[in-house]
C-alpha cells in the first residue's frame, strides 16, 4: 500500500474529512479505502500515526487547569473519528487485514529543564497523554489491531530513573529520551520540534516490529 501518510497537521478530523492535503476521493481516509477495495488481499499491513495532532494545540493554554479542560474536550471527538477511520479501513480490507496503530511519547516533557512551573506541565503532560493513549489502545484492540507501544519504548512516564551523562546534565529518564530522541530540547534553527530524530525513528520502528511479531 502507499505512504499516505506525509500530511503535516493531519488531525482524526482531517484524516476523515479532508482539509489539509490534497487526496484522491478527498481525504485520507477516502484516498485508503480505495486502495484496499482495489486490492483485496494484497495488502500485507497498514500502520496507522493520527490522534497526537488532535491535542497539540491544548498545550499551547496559558493555564494547567485551561489545558486539561483542552484535553478533556478533545478526547471525545477523537475517540468518534478515530473509530470512522478503523470501521471504515476493517470493512475495506477484511478482517484478516493486520493493522497497528501507535501510542505516543510526550514531546512536552521537554519543558522539565525550565523549573517548577515547567516540571508541573512537564508531568501533567505524561498524565495527560496516558489518557489519549489508552484511548488509542481501546480503539484500535476493539478492531482487532495491534499497538506499537511507542509511548512506553520513550520510557514516557519514566520520572524516576536518572540519565547521566548527556550535555543536558542528569535529567529524568522520560527527559533524557525526548531530548535524545526528537529535536524538542535541540535550539534554533533545528528545534525546538516535536518530532523524531534518527535515534527516535528507530526506536518507533523497532515499537512496530515488536507489535507485528507478538
Amino acid at each position: 500500500m502507499p505512504d499516505l501518510s506525509d500530511c503535516f497537521s493531519e488531525t482524526t478530523a482531517t484524516m476523515v474529512h479532508g482539509g489539509i492535503c490534497s487526496y484522491p476521493g478527498g481525504s485520507q481516509l477516502a484516498a485508503a479505502v480505495v486502495f484496499l477495495r482495489a486490492h483485496p488481499g494484497r495488502v500485507s499491513l497498514v500502520t496507522i500515526d493520527i490522534g497526537a495532532n488532535d491535542a497539540n494545540g491544548c498545550f499551547f493554554r496559558l493555564s494547567l487547569g485551561r489545558v486539561a479542560d483542552c484535553i478533556g474536550s478533545a478526547v471525545p471527538h477523537i475517540g468518534g473519528n478515530l473509530m470512522t477511520i478503523m470501521r471504515a479501513l476493517r470493512a475495506a480490507g477484511g478482517r484478516k487485514l493486520r493493522i497497528i496503530g501507535m501510542s505516543y511519547y510526550v514531546p512536552e516533557l521537554a519543558v522539565w529543564r525550565d523549573g517548577v512551573a515547567g516540571q508541573l506541565i512537564a508531568r501533567l503532560s505524561v498524565r495527560l497523554a496516558a489518557v489519549l493513549n489508552d484511548l488509542l489502545t481501546s480503539n484500535y484492540a476493539a478492531f482487532g489491531a495491534r499497538v506499537a507501544d511507542v509511548s512506553g519504548a520513550f520510557s514516557s512516564a519514566d520520572f524516576t530513573s536518572q540519565a547521566t551523562g548527556s550535555a543536558l546534565g542528569t535529567l529524568p529518564r522520560n527527559v533524557a529520551e525526548i531530548c535524545s530522541r526528537t529535536w524538542a530540547c535541540t535550539p534554533p534553527p533545528r528545534g525546538p520540534n516535536e518530532h523524531a530524530n534518527a535515534a527516535g525513528y528507530r526506536v518507533i520502528a523497532r515499537a512496530f516490529l515488536r507489535a507485528d511479531l507478538r
